[in-house]
């Protein structure tokens, strides 16, 4: 027998419906039309700018002005796709596929560390399955999100142990951040690491132990920079930037002076002459040539709109119908969050340097797509949201309260009637 107040655990396949009502009502009710829109609009406004970014570089190289464009379309294509084919799935069903996704990237990953990698700036971060290249660490994010999600949902109460509901789940992180490292990728190991503690934060695991965790992380992290050559020459450039210009900070420096060459307004879509001198401007630093281009209303309203689709990832998890739900939701809007806000940061020089795509709008397939799937399990968890509040019941199915019996009339009073002179 399930318990009334555990009923919002059990995901709502796994329970027989309790009212015919409200499932249809919920069958029917639509995805957040909001959150869609912004997707569709980040991908397309990604296109444009990837192509605005890359016409000098693809010139160059390919002698195609259109080639990163062309690629970048396609990318959109299997991204819209896979938005709107994920967002028809019910989430549900991600059940019974975790463990074979987090094994699968979980191999992918240790494909890249043990030689079976593609090598590209330095890191082995791609796997080339012919004309396409996979970037496990992408997938690896959403894998995390989904395995945290079904586990923090499946554990319940036990969260606030630290055997069977904090650490469990740190030595998952902990792997899959490791695996990230070796390739090396710093950025994405600390995007996983961030999605862990929030997820284990909105289960209810104790804030003892995260802080713990926390302070843990920090050391590790300095640790890892501190011994590691090329990322401390990395962090020592970022403190001297001006000194290091023409060399390790040549990137951050030319990205900074994209922002001030826009002004407020930008000099254009398509006029910006920074792509002649920041490398790979299409890539980990687009913000940049959107800040040149269209300036800081452009690089403004690009920030609004990714605060609006996390805060509309966040309203479709607190409307979840039960704790898996809400858990995936939680983890994959602030997937999007998080990391929007390091590459904006990056751009604009305020942390070192680090390899980590703009959500939606950097060149590279392996991070669109992905992004569009974690997109399309929030748009299938908005069309499950809690409608039971909402819809009220057919005037068919409703049930009238029987309505209370008349009052019975008083009796007359027998001696009155009696006495002389009544009527």
């Amino acid at each position: 027998m399930i318990h009334a107040k555990n009923l919002r655990r059990i995901p709502m396949s796994l329970v027989a419906p309790l009212d015919a009502h409200e499932d249809r009502a919920r069958a029917a009710h639509p995805f957040d039309p909001v959150l869609a829109a912004i997707v569709v609009a980040l991908i397309g406004f990604g296109v444009v700018m990837v192509y605005s970014a890359s016409a000098v570089q693809a010139t160059v190289q390919h002698h195609d002005p259109q080639f990163f464009l062309k690629r970048q379309a396609a990318y959109a294509v299997a991204a819209l796709l896979t938005l709107f084919g994920v967002s028809r799935l019910d989430y549900h069903r991600l059940y019974k596929l975790t463990y074979p996704l987090l094994t699968a990237v979980g191999l992918l990953l240790i494909a890249c560390v043990v030689g079976f990698g593609h090598t590209g700036g330095g890191a082995t971060r791609w796997l080339a399955l012919g004309p396409v290249h996979v970037q496990p660490a992408e997938l690896a994010k959403l894998a995390l999100v989904i395995w945290l999600a079904y586990s923090l949902a499946k554990k319940a109460e036990q969260v606030r142990s630290f055997t069977v509901g904090f650490l469990p789940h740190l030595l998952v992180a902990g792997l899959f951040m490791l695996l990230c490292l070796k390739q090396p990728d710093f950025g994405s190991a600390v995007v996983l690491l961030l999605l862990t503690f929030t997820l284990l934060f909105v289960a209810g695991a104790k804030v003892g132990y995260l802080l713990g965790a926390t302070i843990l992380g920090t050391v590790l992290g300095a640790i890892a920079i501190r011994f590691s050559g090329y990322r401390y020459e990395r962090y020592l450039a970022w403190l001297n930037m001006d000194q290091h210009r023409q060399d390790v900070a040549y990137q951050a420096f030319q990205s900074v002076i994209s922002f001030g060459s826009g002004g407020s307004v930008g000099v254009g879509l398509g006029h910006g002459l920074q792509t002649l001198y920041l490398p790979e401007a299409h890539t980990d630093f687009v913000a940049a040539i959107v800040g040149e281009e269209l300036g800081f209303l452009g690089i403004a309203s690009l920030c609004c709109v990714y605060l609006v689709l996390v805060v509309r990832g966040v309203r479709a998890a607190l409307r979840a119908p039960d704790d898996y739900g809400t858990y995936l939701a939680f983890g994959i809007a602030a997937m999007f969050g998080v990391q929007s806000l390091w590459n904006l940061s990056v751009a604009l020089a305020l942390v070192p340097t680090k390899g980590l795509t703009l959500p939606f709008v950097s060149f590279g397939g392996s991070s669109l797509v992905v992004c569009a799937a974690g997109a399309g399990i929030l748009l299938n968890v908005s069309r499950q949201a809690d409608v039971s509040d909402e819809t009220p019941a057919p005037a068919e199915a409703r049930i009238e309260p029987p309505l209370p019996p008349p009052d019975p009339e008083p009796e007359p009073d027998r001696a009155a009637l009696e006495a002389p002179g009544a009527a």
